[in-house]
């Protein structure tokens, strides 16, 4: 795939689409007539995700309304309560949450902070974003998620810029009431599923996704990741494979994986056929690091580290998990790994109205496209699968942690 088609890729989907909105279905639906056009039937895959329409929302500090935006899926009502800012999220800093909205200096909370400030009794959460001598306002949406909350109850949350924390704390504000309305309903998001056939009845899962957050245009992530998959495509759909290669374009990754978290549900049973997952999210950036994080044994690191040797091509390969559409297949036993460039927020920013086609380099993308080809091509057209079907202890250890089923020691 020369430089112009994938500028085009770029082009075609230079817009917002985020996960469940009718633009990430007409996205979907673009990646499936791609690879029709290159020979390769297609087809999407629905699955249902939490949605919700914000009717208003108002926090009040001391009887003064503040700027602050809600979070998705937290539930409506109506609470007030002492305000208690909260900097660290120990165990004596949570002791003190009872009956108190509760400031976070971060934008997120993972499953089991959550469940420790519930068990103590917060009545609800402020989140911090921005910078403080930053104005940009801009946040993406963000919702308080079900594999966070878990069996606990929820309580309303919403987000304050820099500035407007700070000021709370400096200024000792004392009460905060919370108002939130909204409409929380299930949505649709989809996977696009394609196939080359092999003469094994084994597959190798490729992947990558291509929803946005709700104020990118993603063509670093990752729609990066999904021309990826295209030229990968292109370029093993004449070829003689023995495994075959299952091409996944994942949707709603922005939201916690679940596009892979529901391929690998509803393909449970044909799971123990994939011999490994290659997955990509964000390549091809004008700066930055090419990058593998393996989820399988260590070996498969070095022969990537060798291979990159062996081609002039500097790639950092290293065991561990990566916070991508692998881990549900690294989860369900399926040796996995991510191929990244990683080229840091100064350069190519993520998840934000700058996650332009600007931050790409089409050189660039087609010789990562062209490593991550090689990698597959030998890895489809081996004998035998080299990968051992076995997740290491260490990397176990890690999905543990990164699932919420283990507190990170």
């Amino acid at each position: 795939m020369n430089s112009r088609a994938l500028k085009q890729i770029f082009k075609d989907t230079d817009y917002v689409h985020a996960s469940g909105t009718p633009e990430e279905k007409r996205t979907a639906e673009y990646l499936a007539e791609r690879c029709e056009q290159l020979g390769v039937h297609a087809h999407l895959e629905a699955f249902p995700v939490p949605m919700s329409s914000i009717e208003e929302a108002h926090v009040y500090a001391d009887g003064r309304e503040i700027p602050a935006k809600a979070l998705f899926c937290c539930g409506s009502g109506d609470i007030e309560g002492e305000l208690y800012y909260m900097p660290s999220q120990d165990r004596v800093s949570i002791a003190g949450a009872k009956d108190k909205i509760v400031l976070l200096d971060t934008l997120g909370i993972g499953r089991f902070a959550y469940q420790d400030l519930m068990k103590a009794g917060a009545l609800g959460i402020l989140f911090r974003y921005g910078e403080l001598h930053n104005g940009n306002r801009d946040v993406d949406e963000r919702d308080l998620r079900a594999a966070v909350v878990g069996e606990e109850r929820k309580v309303l949350c919403a987000m304050l810029h820099a500035s407007t924390a700070v000021e709370l704390v400096k200024n000792k504000a004392r009460r905060v009431r919370i108002v939130i309305r909204q409409n929380e309903y299930e949505g649709q998001s989809h996977n696009v599923i394609a196939e080359l056939p092999g003469k094994s009845d084994e597959w190798i899962a490729l992947s990558a996704h291509y929803d946005s957050t709700a104020l990118s245009h993603g063509a670093y992530d990752n729609m990066s990741g999904c021309a990826g998959l295209l030229g990968v495509m292109d370029a093993l759909r004449k070829k003689e494979l023995n495994y075959g290669l299952r091409f996944i374009f994942c949707g709603s990754e922005e939201r916690g994986l679940l596009g892979s978290k529901a391929y690998v549900a509803s393909h449970e049973a044909e799971l123990e056929k994939t011999v490994l997952n290659i997955n990509l999210d964000m390549i091809g950036t004008v700066m930055g690091k090419f990058i593998s994080c393996v989820s399988a044994e260590e070996k498969l690191a070095g022969y990537i580290s060798y291979m990159g040797a062996e081609l002039g091509f500097p790639v950092s390969a290293k065991t561990g998990v990566y916070s991508s559409d692998s881990t549900p297949f690294a989860d369900k036993g399926v040796p996995a790994l991510s191929f990244a460039r990683m080229a840091g927020g100064s350069v190519a920013p993520i998840h934000c109205r700058y996650d332009l086609m600007n931050v790409l380099s089409m050189e660039q993308l087609g010789a990562d496209i062209a490593f991550i080809t090689e990698f597959t091509r030998r890895m489809a057209m081996a004998a035998v699968c080299p990968v051992d079907r076995e997740i290491p202890e260490n990397v176990k250890k890690e999905l543990d942690e990164y699932l919420f089923r283990k507190r990170k020691a």
